[in-house]
């Protein structure tokens, strides 16, 4: 690669630390290396224009999992498990709010609803029936009931007749979180180039070569923050999950206000700018939508667009204005994946789909590890 001498120099010698992502997780191991060594080179490498995977196209959930979600997670982790995901996730947004203040990020403490579908006997029931238990097992943690029935007040139709409303969610903005991170890393004196993929890497036990474009330069460290795209690099461990989003043009008098869960998490929607966000429904097609592709499906957003006139918008009318898809990393295990790959080899990933919840704590881990 046609390099200066200037740009070897200031960019790509002496690199003590060099991070592979730039979403919530790499930014944020970033910012905790260079508040631990301010004097470090962190240069961070990102494959996109902007961070490739769910970072800047998240729905701007502040949440910990639903009533449906918990009770799923207990049939195939432990008690003990989910108790630990829960306060993680818990911790991790309390972390994200300390660092980046709740206006930065524009948070909204609006509560989280889960509805039901008039015709999910089975979750509906199950939920009603283990709601004090769960009460019961979150109690420590959070001090009150974290789950209450409601009946809807928002008009929804097709939907059981009672809402489980959670307090402790809220709303965030996914856009002004990730500008905030960015400069925040920036003051910090963080690096980051975009349109980078690196190729290969050799960890010689000393120092870390890493293939980049048509270029290579040695780093003491590497560091992988790369979540749904780094099954090649855990054999496995990870799959890539795609979720496809859609929003509308803004309605005159929108009156729901919220985060909202549907069909034990895999449906989710929320209010932003008098208009419906609204995602999921990669449980129509796992397999085809275990896939890095940034695309999306007529399969998906009919079900979206279903869903948004039977449910949730069904007396409003509504215009879409505009699809995307991103790209979560997710297991058998929800428990995500910091642990060192080689000497000076470190991988952050497997966030599980809470990306926003756990992904200040995770780049903090990741961090630490080195």
């Amino acid at each position: 690669m046609n390099l200066s001498y200037w740009e070897l120099k200031n960019w790509f010698t002496n690199v003590d630390y060099t991070i592979v992502g730039s979403g919530i997780v790499g930014l944020h191991t970033a910012i905790a290396l260079k508040e631990r060594f301010p004097n470090a080179k962190v240069l961070i490498l990102e494959k996109g224009i902007l961070p490739e995977g769910a970072s800047t196209k998240n729905a701007g959930f502040a949440c910990f999992g639903s009533l449906s979600e918990i009770i799923d997670d207990l049939k195939s982790h432990t008690e003990e498990e989910v108790i630990e995901l829960v306060k993680k996730r818990w911790s991790g947004l309390q972390l994200l709010r300390k660092n980046l203040g709740d206006e930065a990020i524009d948070l909204k403490p609006y509560g989280g609803y889960e509805l039901f579908l008039e015709s999910d006997d089975s979750t509906y029931n199950e939920c009603i029936q283990k709601l004090p238990f769960i009460n019961d097992i979150l109690r420590p943690l959070f001090k009150a009931d974290v789950f209450e029935k409601n009946v809807d007040r928002f008009g929804f139709k097709n939907i059981k007749e009672y809402t489980i409303f959670n307090p402790f969610e809220a709303q965030i903005d996914t856009g002004n979180m990730m500008q905030a991170l960015l400069k925040k890393a920036q003051m910090h004196g963080v690096q980051i180039l975009n349109q980078q993929n690196v190729t290969h890497f050799t960890d010689s036990g000393s120092e870390v070569e890493i293939q980049v474009n048509d270029f290579s330069f040695k780093t003491k460290k590497l560091l992988f923050a790369t979540n749904g795209f780094a099954g090649e690099l855990t054999h496995g461990e990870v799959k890539p999950a795609r979720a496809q989003v859609l929003i509308t043009e803004p309605i005159p008098g929108l009156d729901i206000k919220g985060t909202f869960h549907l069909d034990r998490g895999y449906y989710y929607f929320r209010n932003i700018n008098d208009r419906i966000l609204f995602g999921g429904g990669r449980n129509l097609d796992f397999e085809g939508e275990t896939t890095t592709i940034l695309d999306q499906t007529e399969l998906i957003q009919n079900k979206l667009e279903e869903l948004l006139k039977t449910v949730i918008l069904p007396s409003t009318d509504f215009t879409i204005a505009h699809r995307w898809s991103g790209i979560m990393g997710v297991g058998a295990h929800k428990k995500p994946i910091v642990k060192p790959l080689s000497e000076n080899v470190y991988c952050g990933v497997r966030m599980g789909g809470m990306g926003v919840a756990i992904g200040s704590l995770i780049g903090q881990e990741l961090a630490d590890l080195v």
